[in-house]
Protein backbone atom coordinates (compact mmCIF):
# COMPACT_ATOMS: atom_id res chain seq x y z
CA UNK A 1 0.00 0.00 0.00
CA UNK A 2 1.55 3.69 -1.08
CA UNK A 3 1.52 5.93 1.68
CA UNK A 4 2.14 9.50 1.29
CA UNK A 5 3.46 9.81 5.61
CA UNK A 6 6.94 10.48 5.08
CA UNK A 7 6.13 13.66 3.16
CA UNK A 8 5.89 16.78 5.12
CA UNK A 9 2.32 17.53 5.42
CA UNK A 10 0.47 19.10 2.76
CA UNK A 11 -3.59 19.70 3.18
CA UNK A 12 -5.96 20.08 0.13
CA UNK A 13 -8.79 22.27 1.08
CA UNK A 14 -12.26 21.27 -1.24
CA UNK A 15 -15.02 23.42 -0.75
CA UNK A 16 -18.97 22.89 -1.81
CA UNK A 17 -21.57 24.67 -1.87
CA UNK A 18 -22.18 28.72 -1.28
CA UNK A 19 -19.95 31.69 -1.17
CA UNK A 20 -20.05 31.29 2.67
CA UNK A 21 -18.59 28.23 2.47
CA UNK A 22 -16.08 29.36 0.30
CA UNK A 23 -15.16 32.27 2.95
CA UNK A 24 -14.80 30.04 5.53
CA UNK A 25 -12.10 27.75 3.83
CA UNK A 26 -10.45 30.84 3.09
CA UNK A 27 -10.40 31.46 7.17
CA UNK A 28 -9.40 28.13 7.96
CA UNK A 29 -6.53 28.18 5.06
CA UNK A 30 -5.51 31.36 6.42
CA UNK A 31 -5.05 30.17 10.08
CA UNK A 32 -3.18 26.98 9.04
CA UNK A 33 -0.96 29.48 6.26
CA UNK A 34 -0.19 31.26 9.63
CA UNK A 35 1.23 28.21 11.28
CA UNK A 36 2.95 27.29 8.38
CA UNK A 37 1.16 24.68 7.06
CA UNK A 38 1.26 24.12 3.25
CA UNK A 39 -2.35 24.24 2.58
CA UNK A 40 -4.05 24.65 -0.90
CA UNK A 41 -7.66 24.95 -2.18
CA UNK A 42 -8.43 22.34 -4.30
CA UNK A 43 -4.70 21.46 -5.83
CA UNK A 44 -5.18 19.46 -8.79
CA UNK A 45 -1.43 18.65 -8.00
CA UNK A 46 -2.28 15.65 -6.31
CA UNK A 47 0.52 15.79 -3.88
CA UNK A 48 -1.51 16.58 -0.37
CA UNK A 49 -1.29 13.87 2.02
CA UNK A 50 -4.28 15.36 4.32
CA UNK A 51 -7.89 16.40 2.45
CA UNK A 52 -10.69 18.76 4.26
CA UNK A 53 -13.81 18.53 2.79
CA UNK A 54 -16.03 21.48 3.72
CA UNK A 55 -19.44 20.27 2.93
CA UNK A 56 -22.69 21.79 1.98
CA UNK A 57 -26.18 20.67 3.54
CA UNK A 58 -28.62 22.80 2.05
CA UNK A 59 -30.73 20.88 -0.05
CA UNK A 60 -30.87 16.71 -1.70
CA UNK A 61 -28.70 17.51 -4.64
CA UNK A 62 -25.76 19.56 -2.77
CA UNK A 63 -25.97 16.58 0.37
CA UNK A 64 -25.51 14.19 -2.12
CA UNK A 65 -22.63 15.99 -3.73
CA UNK A 66 -20.93 16.51 -0.34
CA UNK A 67 -21.87 12.78 -0.07
CA UNK A 68 -19.96 11.13 -3.23
CA UNK A 69 -16.88 13.82 -2.83
CA UNK A 70 -16.24 12.59 0.91
CA UNK A 71 -16.68 8.80 -0.38
CA UNK A 72 -14.18 9.77 -3.08
CA UNK A 73 -12.01 10.70 -1.00
CA UNK A 74 -12.24 7.82 1.41
CA UNK A 75 -10.97 5.80 -1.55
CA UNK A 76 -8.49 7.32 -1.97
CA UNK A 77 -7.05 7.59 1.76
CA UNK A 78 -8.07 3.47 1.39
CA UNK A 79 -5.74 3.51 -1.43
CA UNK A 80 -2.73 5.32 0.48
CA UNK A 81 -3.07 8.21 -1.64
CA UNK A 82 -3.73 10.35 1.32
CA UNK A 83 -3.01 9.27 5.15
CA UNK A 84 -5.97 11.50 6.52
CA UNK A 85 -9.23 13.02 5.89
CA UNK A 86 -11.42 15.44 7.87
CA UNK A 87 -14.70 16.54 7.17
CA UNK A 88 -16.23 19.81 8.34
CA UNK A 89 -19.09 22.07 7.05
CA UNK A 90 -22.84 22.15 6.87
CA UNK A 91 -23.78 19.12 6.21
CA UNK A 92 -21.04 17.89 9.26
CA UNK A 93 -23.05 19.97 11.61
CA UNK A 94 -26.41 18.66 10.82
CA UNK A 95 -25.73 15.01 10.41
CA UNK A 96 -22.74 14.41 12.11
CA UNK A 97 -23.87 11.11 14.40
CA UNK A 98 -25.18 9.33 11.51
CA UNK A 99 -21.87 10.31 9.12
CA UNK A 100 -19.57 9.31 12.05
CA UNK A 101 -21.71 5.91 11.92
CA UNK A 102 -21.62 5.45 8.51
CA UNK A 103 -18.58 6.69 7.37
CA UNK A 104 -15.70 5.37 9.64
CA UNK A 105 -12.63 5.76 7.55
CA UNK A 106 -13.11 9.34 8.19
CA UNK A 107 -10.67 10.46 10.82
CA UNK A 108 -12.79 13.37 12.31
CA UNK A 109 -16.01 15.22 11.77
CA UNK A 110 -16.10 18.89 12.17
CA UNK A 111 -19.23 21.29 12.54
CA UNK A 112 -19.81 24.91 11.25
CA UNK A 113 -18.46 26.47 14.52
CA UNK A 114 -15.80 23.98 14.86
CA UNK A 115 -12.67 25.56 13.64
CA UNK A 116 -10.45 25.67 16.81
CA UNK A 117 -10.79 21.93 17.50
CA UNK A 118 -10.49 21.01 13.41
CA UNK A 119 -7.08 23.28 13.46
CA UNK A 120 -6.04 21.53 16.54
CA UNK A 121 -6.64 17.98 14.83
CA UNK A 122 -4.34 19.45 11.85
CA UNK A 123 -2.19 20.18 14.32
CA UNK A 124 -2.49 24.02 13.90
CA UNK A 125 -3.48 26.64 16.87
CA UNK A 126 -6.49 28.95 16.51
CA UNK A 127 -5.14 32.35 16.13
CA UNK A 128 -7.48 35.21 17.55
CA UNK A 129 -4.94 37.70 16.32
CA UNK A 130 -5.87 37.06 12.80
CA UNK A 131 -9.18 38.50 12.30
CA UNK A 132 -10.18 39.41 8.63
CA UNK A 133 -6.73 37.50 7.71
CA UNK A 134 -7.70 34.77 5.43
CA UNK A 135 -6.08 33.03 1.48
CA UNK A 136 -8.45 34.30 -0.83
CA UNK A 137 -9.44 31.67 -3.09
CA UNK A 138 -11.21 34.27 -5.50
CA UNK A 139 -9.56 36.41 -8.22
CA UNK A 140 -7.39 38.74 -6.87
CA UNK A 141 -9.91 41.76 -7.69
CA UNK A 142 -12.38 40.71 -6.17
CA UNK A 143 -13.43 38.67 -2.75
CA UNK A 144 -16.25 37.71 -0.40
CA UNK A 145 -17.09 39.92 2.65
CA UNK A 146 -19.19 37.68 5.20
CA UNK A 147 -20.78 40.40 7.59
CA UNK A 148 -22.65 37.30 10.00
CA UNK A 149 -23.29 34.38 10.57
CA UNK A 150 -26.45 32.76 10.96
CA UNK A 151 -30.25 33.04 10.96
CA UNK A 152 -33.35 34.00 13.11
CA UNK A 153 -35.89 33.85 10.35
CA UNK A 154 -38.57 31.48 10.84
CA UNK A 155 -38.94 30.27 6.98
CA UNK A 156 -40.42 26.51 6.78
CA UNK A 157 -38.37 25.09 4.29
CA UNK A 158 -35.13 26.40 5.53
CA UNK A 159 -32.45 24.14 7.62
CA UNK A 160 -29.68 26.38 7.41
CA UNK A 161 -30.75 27.93 11.04
CA UNK A 162 -30.21 24.11 12.41
CA UNK A 163 -26.47 24.16 10.48
CA UNK A 164 -25.67 27.98 11.35
CA UNK A 165 -27.40 29.18 14.33
CA UNK A 166 -28.48 32.07 15.31
CA UNK A 167 -27.79 35.75 13.63
CA UNK A 168 -24.16 37.35 14.71
CA UNK A 169 -23.25 40.31 13.26
CA UNK A 170 -19.62 41.44 13.07
CA UNK A 171 -18.86 44.51 14.11
CA UNK A 172 -18.40 47.57 11.75
CA UNK A 173 -14.97 48.20 12.99
CA UNK A 174 -14.32 44.94 12.20
CA UNK A 175 -15.35 44.57 8.79
CA UNK A 176 -13.75 47.74 7.76
CA UNK A 177 -10.85 46.30 9.12
CA UNK A 178 -11.01 43.12 7.08
CA UNK A 179 -11.85 45.45 4.09
CA UNK A 180 -8.79 47.43 4.19
CA UNK A 181 -6.74 43.72 4.51
CA UNK A 182 -8.48 42.84 1.52
CA UNK A 183 -7.65 46.53 -0.26
CA UNK A 184 -3.86 46.19 0.29
CA UNK A 185 -3.72 42.76 -0.98
CA UNK A 186 -5.80 44.21 -4.52
CA UNK A 187 -9.38 43.33 -4.13
CA UNK A 188 -11.31 46.17 -5.80
CA UNK A 189 -14.75 44.79 -5.32
CA UNK A 190 -16.28 43.19 -2.32
CA UNK A 191 -19.24 41.35 -2.09
CA UNK A 192 -21.10 41.10 0.59
CA UNK A 193 -22.27 38.05 1.94
CA UNK A 194 -24.64 36.69 4.63
CA UNK A 195 -27.56 34.44 5.25
CA UNK A 196 -29.33 37.57 6.00
CA UNK A 197 -27.65 40.62 5.24
CA UNK A 198 -30.84 42.97 6.01
CA UNK A 199 -31.02 41.86 9.14
CA UNK A 200 -27.34 43.19 10.16
CA UNK A 201 -26.83 45.01 13.54
CA UNK A 202 -29.76 43.82 14.82
CA UNK A 203 -28.30 41.35 17.27
CA UNK A 204 -25.38 43.92 19.10
CA UNK A 205 -26.33 47.46 17.84
CA UNK A 206 -30.25 47.15 18.68
CA UNK A 207 -31.12 48.57 15.01
CA UNK A 208 -30.89 47.61 11.63
CA UNK A 209 -27.29 49.26 10.39
CA UNK A 210 -26.47 47.66 6.33
CA UNK A 211 -26.41 51.55 5.63
CA UNK A 212 -24.20 52.54 8.09
CA UNK A 213 -21.78 49.24 7.43
CA UNK A 214 -22.11 50.37 3.32
CA UNK A 215 -21.15 54.02 4.05
CA UNK A 216 -17.68 52.71 6.35
CA UNK A 217 -16.84 50.16 3.70
CA UNK A 218 -17.04 52.68 0.85
CA UNK A 219 -14.32 54.79 2.91
CA UNK A 220 -11.99 52.05 2.37
CA UNK A 221 -9.15 53.19 -0.24
CA UNK A 222 -8.42 50.53 -3.27
CA UNK A 223 -12.77 49.29 -2.81
CA UNK A 224 -14.06 50.63 -6.28
CA UNK A 225 -17.53 48.10 -6.18
CA UNK A 226 -19.16 47.22 -3.25
CA UNK A 227 -21.92 44.45 -3.73
CA UNK A 228 -25.16 43.53 -2.00
CA UNK A 229 -26.18 39.80 -1.92
CA UNK A 230 -29.17 37.88 0.25
CA UNK A 231 -31.09 40.69 1.13
CA UNK A 232 -34.08 39.00 3.26
CA UNK A 233 -37.27 41.09 2.00
CA UNK A 234 -39.22 41.36 5.20
CA UNK A 235 -38.04 44.21 7.34
CA UNK A 236 -35.95 45.83 4.73
CA UNK A 237 -34.03 48.64 5.65
CA UNK A 238 -35.24 51.67 3.47
CA UNK A 239 -31.79 53.84 4.01
CA UNK A 240 -29.97 51.33 2.28
CA UNK A 241 -31.72 52.10 -1.02
CA UNK A 242 -30.57 55.82 -0.50
CA UNK A 243 -26.90 54.82 -0.18
CA UNK A 244 -27.01 52.66 -3.01
CA UNK A 245 -28.60 55.53 -5.15
CA UNK A 246 -26.14 58.30 -3.94
CA UNK A 247 -22.65 56.44 -3.28
CA UNK A 248 -20.59 55.65 -6.63
CA UNK A 249 -18.75 52.54 -5.05
CA UNK A 250 -22.15 50.72 -3.93
CA UNK A 251 -22.92 48.91 -6.82
CA UNK A 252 -26.67 49.15 -8.21
CA UNK A 253 -27.61 45.49 -7.80
CA UNK A 254 -28.95 44.04 -5.40
CA UNK A 255 -29.68 40.02 -4.47
CA UNK A 256 -33.07 40.08 -2.71
CA UNK A 257 -34.61 36.10 -2.24
CA UNK A 258 -38.86 36.42 -2.58
CA UNK A 259 -39.00 32.64 -3.23
CA UNK A 260 -42.93 33.03 -3.77
CA UNK A 261 -46.12 35.56 -5.06
CA UNK A 262 -48.88 33.67 -4.08
CA UNK A 263 -49.90 34.48 -0.80
CA UNK A 264 -50.93 30.94 0.49
CA UNK A 265 -47.53 29.91 -0.27
CA UNK A 266 -46.15 32.62 1.14
CA UNK A 267 -47.99 31.95 4.77
CA UNK A 268 -46.80 28.48 4.52
CA UNK A 269 -43.62 29.44 4.01
CA UNK A 270 -43.35 31.72 7.12
CA UNK A 271 -41.95 34.38 4.93
CA UNK A 272 -43.62 37.52 6.96
CA UNK A 273 -44.59 39.12 3.64
CA UNK A 274 -47.49 39.08 0.85
CA UNK A 275 -47.80 39.64 -2.24
CA UNK A 276 -48.96 43.15 -2.02
CA UNK A 277 -46.11 43.69 0.26
CA UNK A 278 -43.75 42.10 -2.17
CA UNK A 279 -44.65 44.61 -4.90
CA UNK A 280 -44.96 47.48 -3.17
CA UNK A 281 -41.27 46.99 -2.05
CA UNK A 282 -39.85 46.22 -5.49
CA UNK A 283 -41.43 49.24 -6.67
CA UNK A 284 -39.87 51.19 -3.70
CA UNK A 285 -37.08 50.27 -5.06
CA UNK A 286 -37.37 50.85 -8.62
CA UNK A 287 -38.46 54.00 -7.76
CA UNK A 288 -35.48 55.07 -5.71
CA UNK A 289 -32.80 53.46 -7.89
CA UNK A 290 -34.17 53.30 -11.79
CA UNK A 291 -31.03 51.80 -12.77
CA UNK A 292 -31.00 49.36 -10.23
CA UNK A 293 -30.61 45.01 -11.57
CA UNK A 294 -32.69 43.21 -9.13
CA UNK A 295 -31.81 39.51 -8.64
CA UNK A 296 -33.99 36.79 -7.09
CA UNK A 297 -34.45 33.06 -6.20
CA UNK A 298 -37.45 31.09 -6.43
CA UNK A 299 -38.70 27.46 -5.08
CA UNK A 300 -41.02 25.91 -7.31
CA UNK A 301 -42.81 22.54 -5.94
CA UNK A 302 -43.59 23.86 -2.52
CA UNK A 303 -45.91 21.35 -1.09
CA UNK A 304 -49.64 22.41 -1.75
CA UNK A 305 -48.25 24.77 -4.68
CA UNK A 306 -51.31 24.49 -6.90
CA UNK A 307 -51.36 24.91 -11.10
CA UNK A 308 -52.74 28.03 -9.78
CA UNK A 309 -50.15 29.30 -7.60
CA UNK A 310 -47.49 28.57 -9.93
CA UNK A 311 -49.51 30.17 -12.98
CA UNK A 312 -49.94 33.38 -10.81
CA UNK A 313 -45.70 32.84 -10.20
CA UNK A 314 -45.17 32.88 -13.94
CA UNK A 315 -47.47 35.96 -14.81
CA UNK A 316 -45.82 37.46 -12.43
CA UNK A 317 -42.22 37.30 -13.23
CA UNK A 318 -43.31 38.21 -16.80
CA UNK A 319 -45.25 41.51 -15.40
CA UNK A 320 -41.87 42.31 -12.51
CA UNK A 321 -39.25 41.21 -15.05
CA UNK A 322 -36.32 40.79 -13.34
CA UNK A 323 -33.04 41.33 -14.24
CA UNK A 324 -31.71 38.37 -12.86
CA UNK A 325 -33.50 35.21 -11.61
CA UNK A 326 -32.71 31.53 -9.91
CA UNK A 327 -34.83 28.68 -9.20
CA UNK A 328 -34.48 26.12 -6.50
CA UNK A 329 -37.03 22.88 -6.63
CA UNK A 330 -37.95 22.07 -3.08
CA UNK A 331 -36.71 19.98 -1.03
CA UNK A 332 -38.11 18.12 1.63
CA UNK A 333 -35.82 18.85 4.89
CA UNK A 334 -36.18 16.80 7.95
CA UNK A 335 -36.27 19.04 11.01
CA UNK A 336 -37.88 22.32 9.53
CA UNK A 337 -41.02 23.03 9.57
CA UNK A 338 -42.70 22.28 6.19
CA UNK A 339 -41.12 18.65 6.62
CA UNK A 340 -44.58 17.99 8.55
CA UNK A 341 -46.23 18.94 5.25
CA UNK A 342 -46.79 16.22 2.83
CA UNK A 343 -44.17 16.52 -0.15
CA UNK A 344 -46.90 16.08 -2.41
CA UNK A 345 -45.61 17.33 -5.71
CA UNK A 346 -43.75 15.27 -7.76
CA UNK A 347 -39.79 15.63 -9.05
CA UNK A 348 -41.53 15.53 -13.03
CA UNK A 349 -43.71 18.43 -12.23
CA UNK A 350 -41.37 20.03 -10.05
CA UNK A 351 -38.68 19.93 -12.74
CA UNK A 352 -41.17 20.88 -15.59
CA UNK A 353 -42.13 24.18 -13.51
CA UNK A 354 -38.34 25.08 -12.78
CA UNK A 355 -38.08 24.72 -16.50
CA UNK A 356 -41.10 26.53 -17.31
CA UNK A 357 -39.20 29.93 -15.48
CA UNK A 358 -36.02 29.84 -16.71
CA UNK A 359 -37.31 29.61 -20.33
CA UNK A 360 -39.89 33.31 -19.45
CA UNK A 361 -36.53 34.51 -17.30
CA UNK A 362 -34.14 32.99 -20.55
CA UNK A 363 -36.62 35.63 -22.87
CA UNK A 364 -36.41 38.07 -20.13
CA UNK A 365 -32.41 38.03 -20.06
CA UNK A 366 -32.84 38.80 -23.75
CA UNK A 367 -35.01 41.40 -24.02
CA UNK A 368 -32.99 43.82 -21.19
CA UNK A 369 -29.66 42.65 -22.95
CA UNK A 370 -30.64 43.79 -26.41
CA UNK A 371 -31.50 47.12 -25.02
CA UNK A 372 -28.11 47.33 -24.11
CA UNK A 373 -26.38 47.25 -27.19
CA UNK A 374 -24.86 50.45 -28.68
CA UNK A 375 -24.29 51.55 -24.46
CA UNK A 376 -21.17 52.01 -22.88
CA UNK A 377 -20.34 50.19 -19.22
CA UNK A 378 -18.08 50.14 -17.03
CA UNK A 379 -16.57 46.74 -16.94
CA UNK A 380 -14.49 44.66 -14.04
CA UNK A 381 -12.23 41.95 -16.08
CA UNK A 382 -12.68 39.04 -14.45
CA UNK A 383 -10.19 36.70 -16.64
CA UNK A 384 -9.32 35.37 -20.09
CA UNK A 385 -10.66 32.49 -22.00
CA UNK A 386 -10.00 31.42 -25.53
CA UNK A 387 -9.56 34.34 -27.60
CA UNK A 388 -12.10 36.36 -25.03
CA UNK A 389 -11.03 38.42 -21.97
CA UNK A 390 -14.38 38.18 -19.91
CA UNK A 391 -15.53 40.73 -17.44
CA UNK A 392 -18.59 41.65 -15.35
CA UNK A 393 -21.09 45.17 -15.43
CA UNK A 394 -22.02 46.59 -11.65
CA UNK A 395 -25.13 44.38 -12.94
CA UNK A 396 -23.93 41.22 -12.35
CA UNK A 397 -22.14 39.21 -9.74
CA UNK A 398 -19.41 36.45 -10.70
CA UNK A 399 -20.57 32.81 -11.75
CA UNK A 400 -24.35 33.63 -11.78
CA UNK A 401 -24.89 36.33 -13.83
CA UNK A 402 -24.89 38.08 -17.71
CA UNK A 403 -20.88 38.22 -18.61
CA UNK A 404 -19.39 40.72 -20.91
CA UNK A 405 -17.02 39.34 -23.93
CA UNK A 406 -14.33 41.34 -25.63
CA UNK A 407 -12.19 39.41 -28.32
CA UNK A 408 -8.59 39.35 -27.16
CA UNK A 409 -7.09 39.29 -30.77
CA UNK A 410 -8.48 43.09 -31.18
CA UNK A 411 -8.48 44.24 -27.39
CA UNK A 412 -5.65 44.47 -24.82
CA UNK A 413 -6.82 44.70 -21.07
CA UNK A 414 -5.39 43.49 -17.66
CA UNK A 415 -7.51 41.06 -15.53
CA UNK A 416 -8.34 42.90 -12.47
CA UNK A 417 -8.56 46.50 -14.44
CA UNK A 418 -11.57 48.49 -15.32
CA UNK A 419 -12.13 49.52 -18.72
CA UNK A 420 -15.57 51.09 -20.48
CA UNK A 421 -16.90 48.88 -22.76
CA UNK A 422 -18.78 49.53 -26.00
CA UNK A 423 -21.49 46.46 -25.90
CA UNK A 424 -21.83 45.62 -29.92
CA UNK A 425 -24.30 42.31 -29.80
CA UNK A 426 -26.11 40.79 -26.93
CA UNK A 427 -27.01 37.20 -26.41
CA UNK A 428 -29.40 35.75 -23.83
CA UNK A 429 -26.91 35.88 -21.05
CA UNK A 430 -23.65 37.28 -22.83
CA UNK A 431 -22.48 40.52 -23.93
CA UNK A 432 -20.09 41.35 -26.69
CA UNK A 433 -18.50 44.76 -26.94
CA UNK A 434 -15.13 46.62 -27.61
CA UNK A 435 -12.67 48.26 -25.31
CA UNK A 436 -13.27 51.86 -25.60
CA UNK A 437 -10.35 54.16 -26.58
Amino acid sequence: MRTKSSKKNKINVITLGCSKNIYDSEVLMGQLNANKISVEHESKSDDANIIVVNTCGFIDNAKQESVDTILEQVERKKSGSIDKLFVTGCLSERYKPDLEKEITDVDQFFGTTDLPKLLQALGADYKHELIGERLTTTPKHYAYLKISEGCDRPCSFCAIPLMRGKHKSKSIEELVSEAEILAKNGIKELILIAQDLTYYGLDIYKKRRLADLLINLSSVNGIEWIRIHYAFPTGFPEDVLDVINNNDKICNYIDIPLQHISDSILKSMRRGTTELKTNQLLEKIRKKIPNIAIRTSLIVGYPGETTKDFNKLKKWIQSVKFDRLGVFKYSHEENTHAYSLKDNIPEKIKQKRLDEIMEIQSQISYDLNQKKIGKSYKVLIDRKEGNFFIGRTEFDSPDVDNEVLINAVENYVRIGDFCNVKIKRAEHFDLFGEIEK
